[in-house]
C-alpha cells in the first residue's frame, strides 16, 4: 500500500459521521453516542449529521397508518448507504424488528428508566381522571393499557417530538399526556414528571429508553470499535423483548408491550397483547437462566408461543382486518 493510500485510510478510521434525526431527543442521543467514542478515543474526530425523516414530517396521521416507525431510520440508513454517514444512533423501541438487508444493530447502551411516564396538571395519575378527561398519547401499546384501566376516558392521538407533545398539553388541549420517562430524563425534564406509571399497569415497548447503534453489514472496522458501548444485561433484555415482538409481527400497529428484567442471571420477561379498545388483553410471564444472545431470543419465542396458546393468532388478525 502506498504511503498516500495509507494516509487517507488512516484519516478515514479516525473519522466518524453519525447520522440522526433533529429533534432535541435525537441529537441529545448523538451527542451522548459522540461523547462516549471520545471517551474511548479522545483522537478521534466524530461529527454528527442531523436530518429530518418522514417521521418527523407527517404529523396529522397516525404512525399505524402511514408506515410504522420504520419511517424515522429509513432516511439515516439512506445516509449510510450513500457514504454520508458511518452509523445511526435509535432510540430502539423504534427500530424495525426485521432490519433491511445490508444494516445490523451492533451495539445496544446502557437502558435509561424504561417506565412510562404520566405528565399532567390535573392528576396525580390518569386512574384518577374524571370520567370523559382526554388523555393524549402516540402509542396503540398505551391507548390499549389505559383503556383496561379506565375505559371511560378519552383518549386522542398525540403526534410530534417530545417538545411539541409537552406543548399541546400546556395549550391545554389534553388532561394529561403519556410518554417515555427515558426522553423526559435525558433532556433534564424531570419536574415535569408527574408519576412514573408502575410496568403492572402499564408494560413498555420492546427496546423502550435503550439506545441501539446501526452501522452497514460488513462494516467489522466499525462494528469492533463501538463494541466497548455494548451493555451486555441491556443488549440481552432487549434482545428477547424483540423476539418476541419479532415472532407477532409487532409495529406501532401491534398493541403490545414487553419488559424483560434481570434477577441474579435470570430473566424474566412479560408481555400484553391486545386490541385497542382493550375488548380483549392477553398477558404472559415467562423466565429462563439467560447467558446469551441465542437464550435471550429463545425466551422471547417462549412468550410468544405461549400468547398464541391463549389465542394470539385471531387477535392479531383482527389487528390487520382494522
Amino acid at each position: 500500500m502506498s504511503d498516500t493510500v495509507s494516509s487517507r485510510a488512516a484519516a478515514a478510521a479516525a473519522s466518524l459521521v453519525i447520522a440522526s434525526r433533529e429533534s432535541r431527543l435525537a441529537l441529545w442521543q448523538a451527542e451522548h453516542v459522540r461523547a462516549r467514542l471520545l471517551e474511548l478515543d479522545p483522537a478521534l474526530d466524530v461529527r454528527i449529521e442531523p436530518m429530518t425523516t418522514r417521521g418527523d414530517q407527517i404529523l396529522d396521521r397516525a404512525l399505524s397508518k402511514v408506515g410504522g416507525k420504520g419511517l424515522f431510520v429509513k432516511e439515516l440508513e439512506a445516509a449510510m448507504q450513500q457514504g454520508r454517514a458511518d452509523l445511526a444512533v435509535h432510540s430502539l423501541k423504534d427500530v424495525p424488528m426485521q432490519l433491511p438487508q445490508g444494516f445490523e444493530l451492533c451495539a445496544i447502551l446502557q437502558r435509561e428508566d424504561p417506565r412510562d411516564a404520566w405528565v399532567s396538571e390535573r392528576a396525580g395519575h390518569f386512574t384518577e381522571l374524571p370520567a370523559g378527561a382526554v388523555v393524549g398519547t402516540s402509542s396503540l401499546r398505551r391507548e390499549m393499557q389505559i383503556r383496561a384501566l379506565r375505559p371511560d376516558l378519552q383518549v386522542h392521538p398525540l403526534r410530534g417530538n417530545l417538545d411539541t407533545r409537552l406543548r399541546k398539553l400546556d395549550e391545554g388541549r389534553f388532561d394529561g399526556i403519556v410518554l417515555a420517562a427515558a426522553g423526559l430524563l435525558r433532556l433534564g425534564l424531570e419536574s415535569r414528571i408527574r408519576c412514573l406509571i408502575d410496568p403492572a399497569q402499564m408494560l413498555p415497548a420492546a427496546g423502550q429508553a435503550a439506545l441501539g447503534l446501526e452501522i452497514r453489514s460488513g462494516r467489522d472496522d466499525l462494528a469492533a470499535r463501538l463494541l466497548p458501548l455494548q451493555h451486555r444485561p441491556t443488549a440481552l433484555a432487549t434482545l428477547a423483548e424483540r423476539a418476541l415482538a419479532r415472532e407477532l409481527g409487532g409495529s406501532c400497529t401491534t398493541p403490545l408491550g414487553a419488559h424483560a428484567q434481570w434477577s441474579g442471571e435470570r430473566l424474566s420477561l412479560r408481555a400484553v397483547l391486545g386490541l385497542p379498545d382493550a375488548s380483549q388483553v392477553l398477558h404472559v410471564e415467562v423466565q429462563a437462566a439467560v447467558d446469551d444472545a441465542a437464550q435471550a431470543e429463545a425466551l422471547g419465542r417462549q412468550a410468544a408461543s405461549r400468547l398464541h396458546e391463549q389465542g394470539a393468532a385471531p387477535l392479531l388478525a383482527q389487528l390487520q382486518r382494522a
